[in-house]
């Protein structure tokens, strides 16, 4: 129970993500009308109402590749007897 609250709670935090940073855009294009319900000696009638429509559009991305060059540092790895050597060698 507590793992579906947990993903529901993500899919809510992410569509409002979508909505602010405006990767999705939702508009009601038709309003919403509850239906006619009246009553008669023979009972009660209804009529249909008209449910909403909305228009959403998303953004779309688009991954690819392309060509770099990249430094890269140069390591250099040495043993502990190597250093000491090193650094008299550096001090003369």
């Amino acid at each position: 129970m507590r793992a579906v609250i947990l993903i529901l709670i993500v899919v809510i935090v992410g569509v409002i993500a979508a909505i602010a940073t405006g990767f999705l855009n939702i508009n009601q294009v038709r309003g919403i009308e509850a239906p006619q319900v009246s009553a008669t000696q023979n009972g009660l009638t209804a009529q249909g109402g008209q449910a909403p429509a909305f228009e959403v559009e998303t953004g779309s991305v688009r991954v690819g590749t392309s060509n770099a060059t990249v430094k890269v540092p140069a390591l250099e790895v040495s043993r502990p007897g190597d250093q000491a050597q090193q650094q008299t060698n550096n001090a003369m």
